[in-house]
């Protein structure tokens, strides 16, 4: 019986040694990483989209999309594409502003997504603060997704003249054939609000009712601005110089829907602004929003309510 008890405790020994080796293992391979993902579901639309931008951007790591919190937002791409969104601050019965975040409408303007998802990641190591956010890090993913980046869909439209502005009919044509002599780059399209990615972002408005859409894009450098309230005068190093409404423009359907549309044109397409930059960027506008929007948005969200 000693004998046996004996055996017995050398085989319990190796048992958890063996269990603990293999622990010890798992943990060099990532297990936690497998085991996070397991507990943090993932729709597999929104995993096909972050393993087609982690092959693309070199700034947006796989675990960074998917570790985003990204869901699926009921919009589709022309090509299937999820338009996948991240709410945040839903927490917060009484919001102070609501905020509409879009990156990448235009395909070929890499650094317009990847700082958004910069931007994820802040928000989720300093906190949300007192606003809720509907962020999108890439509403037009069959642009960048194509083997050459365009700024159009995968329909060849571009969606910032897409939307149903005055007189679509007439001014986007005229001014996509006289001022851009038909660059294939700013097709309007066949008719306004004709592409799926464009008529999400309006139903996404008329569903949210955001206090100002924010929109990315690049190379210019600049802040623009649409909109009835005090434009910023600079975020980070970019100082403010109105582009004018274009037909179509998000920021012109912002003008007729009433809601501020806040354009931050990033200095390089293809590169990334430095950390420091981004992160002035970043509290630049939510300073801006705290007090040119959002003692507004709670007068007017007390009285729809």
């Amino acid at each position: 019986m000693p004998g046996g008890c004996k055996i017995v405790g050398v085989t319990m020994t190796r048992l958890i040694n063996t269990i603990a080796a293999f622990a010890a293992a798992t943990l060099l391979m990532g297990g936690p990483a497998v085991a996070y993902e397991r507990e943090n579901y993932v729709d597999a639309g929104v995993e096909t989209l972050c393993h087609k931008l982690a092959r693309k951007l070199g700034s947006v790591r796989l675990h960074h999309c998917m570790d985003a919190g990204l869901q699926p937002s009921g919009g589709y791409s022309a090509d299937g594409l999820p338009l996948a969104m991240r709410t945040v601050g839903y927490g917060n019965p009484s919001p102070s502003a609501r905020v509409l975040l879009l990156g990448g409408i235009h395909g070929d303007e890499f650094s317009g997504v990847s700082i958004v998802f910069n931007w994820l990641r802040r928000l989720d190591r300093n906190g949300v603060g007192d606003f809720l956010w509907h962020i999108v890090p890439t509403a037009n993913p069959d642009g960048i997704l194509r083997r050459k980046a365009q700024r159009m869909n995968a329909n060849g439209v571009d969606l910032n003249r897409n939307f149903p502005t005055p007189n679509w009919d007439v001014l986007s044509q005229k001014y996509w054939i006289k001022r851009t002599r038909r660059n294939p780059r700013r097709y309007p399209g066949h008719a306004a609000a004709s592409e799926p990615e464009t008529r999400w972002i309006m139903d996404e408005i008329d569903r949210f009712r955001p206090d100002v859409v924010v929109q990315v894009h690049a190379p210019y450098g600049i802040v623009d601005f649409d909109g009835e309230r005090e434009p910023p005068q600079k975020l980070g190093r970019l100082h403010l110089r109105l582009l004018g409404t274009y037909p179509g423009s998000l920021g012109n359907y912002g003008l007729q829907r009433d809601v501020p549309v806040l354009t931050i044109e990033l200095p390089s397409a293809g590169s990334m602004p430095s950390q420091r930059e981004m992160d002035r960027i970043w509290r630049d506008m939510v300073k801006w929003v705290e007090t040119n929007i959002a003692p507004q948005a709670r007068v007017v969200n007390s009285e729809y309510r």
